[in-house]
C-alpha cells in the first residue's frame, strides 16, 4: 500500500502541477472520510501519512467540550472535559484526544469518495495558484484567444486552463471579436469567486492607454520619459500628458515616433482612437492651456479655492476649444483635474467686467471708500472683505500708494463690516420661524422646532441633513431618539 500512495501522489503531482503535500492532505481526508463511512459516522478519525515511505496510521479522535455543552449529532465524536482529564489531566477544552485503530487499505477504500476529495482539493490548489500567479500581474497587458462571448462579455483563455473575462462595458466601442481572435487588455483585478477564481481585464481604461505607450515607447521604460496623466473618451479620442526627465528629450517626439509610427501602433490597437500628446507642465495654467490643443487660449483666470479655471479663446474658435459634445473640454478636465469654463473672448471680458463691479461694489460699501481706491483693490487680486480684514498688513503695504494708515484703516473698516455682517445673520436666524414641514414631523415638538430653527435648521430636508451629534449639540434628547427623528426627516429621501 505504501508503495501505491507513494506512486498516486508523484503522478498527480506532475499531472495537475501542485505540491506533493497538498496530494499527500488530500489523500489523509480521503481515507479519513472513508474510515468514518466504515463506521456509519460514528465516530471521527485522522490518517496520518509518512511523507517518505507511504506508510499510514489511522487514529480515531474525539474533541474535547465543556461539560454543559449540548451534543445532537455525532455524539461519538465528542468527549466532555470531566470525562477527558481521566485520560489526559492537562487537557482543555477544542483540543483532541486521539488512539490508533486499524487502518483501511487504501485500494479498497470507497472510490468515488477518494476520488472526489483528492480532486476537489487538487482544484483549490490550482484555484490558489492561479489568484497567486496573476494577482502579481494586476497592472500589465496581457494576451488571450476568444474562447466565447457571453451576453457581450469577451471571455478569453490565456493558457493553462485560465480564462479571463472583459466585460461588455470595458470593450472599446464598435469593437466586435470573433472565436479565436487574438486580443490584447489590462489586468484590473483578480477575485476568488465560488466557481473559481475570475481575472477581470479591460480595453476602456486610461491604464490600457498608458501601459501601451510604455510598451512601444522604450524611454517611458527606461525612466527617461514620465506619462503623468491620461484621459479617455473610449474608441474616439484621448490626451496623454507627458514630461522628460533628460531635458535633451524631446518628450512628445519620442511618443509620437519616426513619421508618427509609435503613437500609430497605439492608436492600432486602441480600434482607431485619436491620441494628443500633451506636454506636461508644473505650472498648472501652462499645463491646462496646453492640454486645450489644439485650441488656443488667449486668457485664463484662475480660482484655487474653487479649483476651477476660466479659459478664453478667440470667438472663432470656441467650438473647436470645446468639441464635439463637449469632448475636448471634457478630456482636458480630466486630464487636468481642474474644472475648467471655456468661453469665448468677449464672453471673458462681459464676466470679468461685471465680477469686478460687483467686488468693487463691495469695497465702496463694505470699506466706505471711493470707487478709485475700490478698482486698485480689485486690481490687485482682493475679492472679499475677509481678505482685505485678515491679509498680512505687509503684503497690502507693497501696494503702490499705499501706507501703514491707509492700510491700518482699510483693515479696522472690513472687520467693523464682518462684525455687522455677523450681528445681522445672528438676529436673521434668531428670528427665523420654523416651516410647517418640519411642525408636522412625527416627534417633533413646537418648542424644538423654533430652537432648531433658531440655529438655521428650518425645514425638514435642513434637518435631514444633520448628524445625530450635531442635533444632540443643538437640543436636549435621548441619542436613540435624535437618531429616530433624523431618520423621519430623511424619509423622502427614501421614497
Amino acid at each position: 500500500m505504501s508503495k501505491e500512495v507513494l506512486a498516486v501522489v508523484e503522478i498527480m503531482s506532475n499531472e495537475k502541477g501542485v505540491e506533493k503535500e497538498i496530494i499527500f492532505e488530500a489523500i489523509e481526508a480521503a481515507l479519513a472520510t472513508a474510515t468514518r463511512k466504515s463506521h456509519n459516522d460514528e465516530i471521527d478519525a485522522r490518517v496520518s501519512i509518512d511523507r517518505h515511505t507511504g506508510d499510514y496510521e489511522t487514529f480515531r479522535r474525539w474533541e474535547v467540550i465543556e461539560d454543559d455543552v449540548e451534543i445532537e449529532d455525532h455524539v461519538g465524536w465528542y468527549i466532555r472535559h470531566m470525562d477527558a482529564v481521566d485520560v489526559e489531566p492537562h487537557i482543555e477544552p477544542g483540543e483532541f484526544i486521539e488512539e490508533p485503530i486499524e487502518s483501511i487499505e487504501f485500494g479498497r477504500i470507497g472510490a468515488q469518495t477518494a476520488k472526489q476529495v483528492i480532486i476537489q482539493k487538487v482544484r483549490e490548489a490550482e484555484r490558489k495558484k492561479v489568484v497567486e500567479e496573476y494577482s502579481k500581474r494586476i497592472g500589465e497587458i496581457l494576451t488571450g484567444q476568444v474562447k466565447r462571448i457571453d451576453r457581450g462579455d469577451v471571455i478569453l483563455d490565456l493558457g493553462d486552463n485560465v480564462d479571463a473575462v472583459i466585460p461588455r462595458a470595458e470593450l472599446i466601442n464598435r469593437e466586435n471579436f470573433k472565436m479565436g481572435d487574438r486580443v490584447r487588455a489590462y489586468v484590473q483585478d483578480v477575485s476568488f469567486r465560488p466557481r473559481g477564481p475570475q481575472i477581470f481585464m479591460s480595453r476602456a481604461c486610461k491604464e490600457m492607454l498608458m501601459e501601451l505607450f510604455k510598451i512601444e515607447v522604450p524611454e517611458i521604460g527606461d525612466d527617461l520619459i514620465d506619462i503623468m496623466s491620461a484621459a479617455r473618451d473610449v474608441g474616439l479620442r484621448a490626451k496623454v500628458a507627458v514630461r522628460a526627465n533628460d531635458p535633451r528629450l524631446d518628450p512628445i517626439g519620442a511618443c509620437v515616433g519616426m513619421r508618427g509610427g509609435r503613437v500609430q501602433a497605439v492608436t492600432n490597437e486602441l480600434n482607431g482612437e485619436r491620441i494628443d500628446i500633451i506636454l506636461w507642465d508644473s505650472n498648472d495654467a501652462q499645463f491646462v492651456i496646453n492640454a486645450m490643443a489644439p485650441a488656443e487660449v488667449t486668457s485664463i483666470m484662475v480660482d484655487e479655492d474653487k479649483h476651477t479655471m476660466d479659459l478664453a479663446v478667440d470667438d472663432e474658435q470656441l467650438s473647436q476649444a470645446i468639441g464635439k459634445n463637449g469632448q475636448n473640454i471634457r478630456l482636458a478636465t480630466e486630464l487636468t483635474g481642474w474644472e475648467l469654463n471655456v468661453m469665448s473672448e468677449t464672453d471673458m471680458a462681459a464676466k470679468h467686467e461685471t465680477e469686478s463691479k460687483g467686488q468693487m461694489d463691495l469695497f465702496v460699501n463694505g470699506l466706505e471708500v471711493d470707487e478709485e481706491l475700490a478698482e486698485v483693490l480689485v486690481a490687485e487680486g482682493f475679492t472679499t472683505l475677509e481678505e482685505v480684514a485678515y491679509v498680512p498688513a505687509a503684503e497690502m503695504l507693497e501696494i503702490e500708494g499705499f501706507d501703514e494708515e491707509i492700510v491700518a484703516a482699510l483693515k479696522e473698516r472690513a472687520k467693523d463690516a464682518l462684525l455687522t455682517q455677523a450681528i445681522a445673520n445672528e438676529e436673521k436666524t434668531a428670528m427665523a420661524e420654523p416651516a410647517q414641514d418640519l411642525l408636522d414631523l412625527e416627534g417633533m415638538t413646537e418648542e424644538m422646532a423654533k430652537t432648531l430653527a433658531s440655529k438655521g435648521i428650518i425645514t425638514q430636508e435642513d434637518l435631514a441633513e444633520l448628524g445625530t451629534d450635531e442635533l444632540l449639540e443643538i437640543v436636549e434628547m435621548d441619542a436613540d431618539a435624535a437618531s429616530e427623528l433624523i431618520l423621519k426627516a430623511r424619509a423622502p429621501w427614501f421614497e
